[in-house]
């Protein structure tokens, strides 16, 4: 063999021994990704699935002290509360309820008229005369026929004959109360003047529920922090093709007030000015006769502790200890908001508020005129005895 030969043959062994090599590590090179991915798999977290807006309840870590109260500092008046047409088992296992939370009288806002508040009172009040209030409520049934407001004033005069301590306006009024002729019937319709005038010379407060949350008017897309229980009652939206904007309603229901300085309004819900206490602080000043409950909206305060503190030490004679929907267990909420100065807790109806609330514990005196003394000053035959000075 030849010297070129040899270093032929040599080349040639060369590239074919890296050749081998290569492919050798090469392959080992695409067999190692699968086996490392199994074991990052092995350790790695499961990848989750995004969660909506209802299934999204973080827990909170926050260590601070809470005060999970039971009963009332005072014995107070829910001045805003329902019962259709109940029984003497129903009254029965309120008092019993209420005597353990310190609610020392309730009042009835679905009272009915004619017959069927007679009914009421005698179930509620005649079996405990000192716990219940009743209040008595307009029936629509003549309105088109003249001579209506005249009527309707009339018949309650008669209701508060026979026990009747108020009138309560429900939220149909001004909304979804028409005429025959289709029109809307508005809050300050001047046939209802008759009825609002009688109520100053009975001298009984009108509880009156207008429009709903600012929120419900508006456009139902993910800005809207109502959107949550918008879409458990979509028939809670008031959308403009059927209803009134709600600045039509406030201006209104403001005219009524101003109408009818002697009559003794209670606005109901903070008159949905809860997310707007400078604004609902303007109509206090403008109408010294308008007062408010904070039925179901507690939520409102309790996220702006410090605004909500300072407003109802300003305006302490002007609002109202009430629940609305009635459940014993959930008062226990309006205990803690307004007597202590818990943080970050949960309310009590999440379609209410996503957000959590703190409470603005007000000083007693301005306590005991929301939980009991301004009521006892707008409803007449409360026993005033059953309360503290």
């Amino acid at each position: 063999m030849s010297k070129n030969q040899k270093s032929s043959l040599t080349s040639r062994r060369t590239i074919t021994f890296f050749s081998i090599l290569f492919i050798t590590l090469f392959a080992a090179l695409l067999g190692w990704p699968p086996v490392a991915k199994t074991q990052q798999d092995q350790t790695a977290p499961k990848k989750q699935q995004m969660p909506t807006i209802e299934e999204y309840q973080p827990k909170s870590t926050l260590v601070t002290k809470e005060h999970k109260i039971e009963r009332a500092k005072f014995p107070f008046i829910d001045i805003h509360s329902h019962h259709w047409n109940p029984t003497p088992e129903e009254v029965d296992r309120l008092v019993k309820e209420m005597d353990t939370i310190n609610l020392r009288v309730m009042v009835n806002l679905s009272g009915g008229t004619g017959e069927r508040l007679q009914r009421t009172i005698a179930a509620m009040k005649g079996r405990y005369p000192e716990r219940f209030v009743v209040f008595a409520n307009m029936s629509y049934d003549d309105l088109n026929t003249p001579g209506f407001g005249k009527r309707v004033a009339e018949r309650l005069e008669q209701d508060v004959k026979n026990g009747a301590q108020g009138l309560k306006i429900f939220k149909d009024f001004g909304m979804e109360l028409k005429y025959a002729n289709g029109q809307r019937v508005h809050v300050d319709a001047p046939e209802f003047d008759a009825v609002f005038e009688k109520c100053a010379e009975l001298k009984i407060p009108v509880l009156i529920h207008v429009a709903e949350p600012s929120a419900f008017f508006d456009p139902w897309d993910y800005h809207n922090e109502r959107w949550q229980e918008l879409k458990e009652f979509p028939g809670r939206a008031r959308p403009p093709a059927k209803y009134p904007p709600f600045e039509t309603l406030m201006t209104e229901r403001n005219h009524l007030f101003a109408k009818h300085p002697k009559t003794n309004f209670i606005a109901a819900h903070l008159g949905f000015h809860g997310n707007d206490l400078e604004r609902l602080g303007k109509l206090f000043d403008a109408h010294p006769n308008v007062y408010v409950d904070i039925a179901a909206v507690l939520a409102e305060l309790g996220r702006q502790p410090y605004s909500a503190h300072d407003f109802l030490v300003k305006y302490q004679d002007r609002v109202l200890m009430g629940k609305d929907i009635y459940e014993v267990n959930e008062y226990k909420w309006y205990f803690r908001a307004l007597e202590t100065r818990d943080e970050y807790f949960e309310y009590y109806r999440k379609r209410h508020a996503f957000w959590r609330i703190y409470g603005f514990q007000v000083p007693d005196e301005v306590l005991k005129k929301v939980y009991y003394k301004n009521a006892l000053k707008l409803v007449p035959g409360i026993d005033a005895k059953a309360f503290p000075e």
